[in-house]
């Protein structure tokens, strides 16, 4: 369907094999695919590391008891290197967002390090934490929510530079607009998040996150509720923006088709704990554990003419 009509119908293998309509030709084309190689990256010290972490939560209070804590982190080892894409995929409940936000220190951790360009930034407190809350910025799940539906775009974007020193208001209204021209929304500047399709609410959360220039993003399943050419048109998005940038990213996912276009390494995580780690090619296509094998066994596939083809593969 497109705009209330019926434009295409038939079996699906054969439609999916050979579309007729433009429009069923680029839903199709739309489908994440596996991008090239990634680049080998010199040693380097890690920009963001994680040592042992661990997260405990308490359990539910009742009348006069509570319930069990439940450990969803349990002693987690991730480092991510400067302008490295690193997704952290699993299941639902398998605490790889709870790690994400650990690490940003959005949720506090019960037991090992963080560091941030070496120094332990585990107990740092006040003002002390400023830096590293500057130099790290997150793109949150849900781009309905996530935005102030009082503020217009420009606002929310211009609301992080307000802690930089030394920016004039004409500087950061440029800022702002050269913000929102990298992330295709130029001209949207006063318009409210109302006002905006789910794929525009997302750049402009991203355009966001991005505008104090960072040096770390976390993006948490920053296209799960889009559809297949809005997905397309932000994942290029992100990965042409961290190309200009050198960003590191940790791209947090459920979708091995969207983690194969835009991961350089892959870590799989399954009840708190990290069972696989390694290149997105390697993860990809030699699996060790049996769980990351029921991960890509599990993911929706589409046959081309060349055979059956998952939409992680090239």
């Amino acid at each position: 369907m497109r705009r209330g009509r019926v434009i295409e119908e038939g079996a699906a293998r054969a439609l999916l094999a050979a579309p007729r309509e433009a429009y069923t030709r680029a839903l199709v084309d739309a489908l994440p695919r596996r991008g090239p190689p990634p680049i080998p990256r010199a040693p380097s010290e890690p920009l963001l590391r994680a040592e042992a972490l661990t997260v405990d939560f308490a359990g539910r209070r009742r009348f006069f008891t509570r319930g069990r804590a439940v450990q969803a982190v349990r002693g987690v080892d991730l480092a991510v290197h400067a302008g490295e894409a690193v997704a952290l995929v699993g299941g639902s409940g398998s605490g790889k967002t709870t790690l994400g936000r650990a690490m940003l220190r959005l949720v506090e951790p019960s037991g090992g390090r963080i560091l941030f360009r070496g120094q332990d930034i585990s107990r740092t407190r006040g003002p002390g934490l400023l830096p590293f809350r500057l130099a790290c910025q997150i793109v949150f799940q849900d781009p309905y929510s996530s935005l102030d539906p009082r503020m217009r775009v420009a606002q929310i974007v211009d609301e992080p530079l307000r802690l930089v020193p030394g920016l004039s208001t004409v500087e950061r209204l440029h800022r702002v607009d050269a913000m929102l021209d990298a992330v295709g929304l130029a001209g949207f500047g006063a318009r409210h998040p109302h006002a905006l399709s789910g794929g525009q609410r997302q750049r402009v959360a991203i355009a966001r996150a991005l505008v104090r220039r960072p040096d770390f993003i976390m993006a948490d399943e920053p296209v799960s509720a889009l559809d297949m050419t809005i997905q397309k048109q932000i994942l290029t998005l992100l990965r042409d923006l961290q190309k200009a940038h050198g960003l590191a990213c940790l791209f947090i996912s459920h979708d091995l088709a969207a983690v194969g276009e835009i991961a350089d390494r892959v870590v799989v995580m399954q009840h708190g704990q990290v069972v696989e780690e390694g290149g997105r090619d390697q993860v990809f296509d030699a699996p060790r554990h049996a769980y990351t094998r029921a991960l890509l066994d599990a993911a929706p596939r589409l046959e081309s003419q060349g055979g059956r083809q998952s939409p992680a593969g090239k």
